[in-house]
């Protein structure tokens, strides 16, 4: 996890500086920052659009009585791509607007649901840690035994994969 926060916050902005001196050379100064101006302006756009129509989905199924899980993921990416292509550069544009892609979208989902594992039962331990406060009880298992330990049953839902098809 350090490795990929050093690359994140050390490696991406070298790229990006990288990249600005090649368009530098290659087109001159004011064109480069004329293309990184206008794709932050279209990423603007592209965000009200696309995100209306993503609240106007979550609020359909919501209203359907169904958990709209694909819909949440789809405006995560969205506010994903509205600061990346906020953050002045070609590398974060150029993923900005592919997670404007529908079918990006999909196939990310897609992937990641065949990641996602429910395993086993799980235990649940809350409480306060003080004596006789909310969540005071005594300890039955695996813990630090600051609060009762809470037995619930699941069912795994598996996920629509028709709509991770479209």
């Amino acid at each position: 996890m350090p490795l990929l926060l050093l690359l994140i916050f050390v490696g991406v902005p070298i790229l990006e500086i990288a990249v600005f001196i090649q368009a530098g050379d290659l087109i001159g100064l004011w064109p480069t920052l004329a293309i990184i101006l206008l794709t932050g302006i279209a990423g603007t756009v592209l965000l009200r659009i696309q995100g209306f129509g993503v609240v106007r989905r979550i609020q359909q199924q919501a209203d359907e009585g169904k958990v709209p899980v694909f819909e949440l993921f789809e405006g995560l990416c969205l506010f994903a791509a509205g600061l990346l292509l906020l953050t002045p550069g070609f590398v974060t544009d150029t993923v900005g607007f592919l997670l404007f892609l529908p079918p990006v979208r999909k196939a990310m989902a897609a992937f990641i649901a065949t990641r996602i594992r429910v395993r086993g039962a799980g235990r649940f331990q809350f409480g306060t840690g003080r004596p006789g406060g909310p969540g005071h009880g005594p300890h039955r298992g695996p813990g630090d035994g600051q609060g009762p330990i809470i037995d619930g049953d699941y069912q795994p839902v598996e996920p629509d994969s028709q709509k991770l098809r479209d």
